[in-house]
């Protein structure tokens, strides 16, 4: 079973979801699940080197305290999946192309790694994921090519294939995320609880047989 997560690395539901996503794999008895992740833009106009995180959230949510509303209904869902969110130490509202790319370079079985330490960095340090220094660091932490991920980001290399998820996620009419397409028969949007995505697990099997 192939489980293709469109997600943003800038989006806390994303994080969530795919906890939810993988405590439903740690349950499930049936075939092997295979994850494929798929890169999305929450915001494509955000420029290279970012924005200000409270004051971009506030222009486009409806103020500081709409935002600080959000992101307390954000850390409670996480800390209720065993996920911690910091949102005070985070300042930046970042580009997220050169961290889709940081994924992109990692190997099948260090993609989700890259993901999870992605998300640390930014939704619990508070790092600016948009910035190359803190990218290069992660990559050494995942022990890939510090040089080639820099050519990469420098050069926009994964450009054609963030694309081609984009393009893909408008094919599929999404317009938000975490948006899950189970073995291109079912899709869940949102941050489902484990017992949904097993159902859907069920019904995926039952659709092929």
């Amino acid at each position: 079973m192939i489980i293709e997560i469109f997600q943003d690395t800038i989006c806390p539901w994303c994080r969530i979801g795919k906890k939810h996503l993988f405590e439903a794999m740690r349950q499930w008895q049936g075939e092997p699940i295979e994850i494929r992740y798929r890169a999305y833009q929450l915001d494509p106009h955000t420029p290279k080197n970012g924005l200000p995180f409270w004051e971009t959230m506030a222009a486009n949510k409806g103020g500081r305290a709409a935002v600080e509303q959000m992101v307390q209904h954000a850390a409670r869902a996480g800390e209720a999946a065993g996920i911690p969110f910091d949102f005070q130490k985070v300042t930046q509202w970042p580009n997220t192309i050169a961290s889709h790319t940081l994924i992109k370079l990692a190997s099948e079985d260090k993609q989700t790694e890259a993901v999870d330490a992605v998300y640390k960095a930014y939704f619990e340090e508070g790092k600016d994921i948009g910035d190359i220094d803190v990218l290069l660091a992660i990559a050494k932490e995942l022990g890939l090519d510090q040089e080639q991920v820099r050519q990469a980001i420098e050069t926009d290399a994964m450009q054609a294939q963030i694309d081609e998820d984009i393009a893909f996620a408008r094919e599929l009419q999404i317009t938000g995320v975490p948006f899950f397409v189970i073995d291109n028969k079912l899709a869940l949007s949102g941050a489902h609880p484990p017992e949904n995505f097993l159902k859907a697990f069920q019904q995926a099997i039952e659709t092929t047989n």
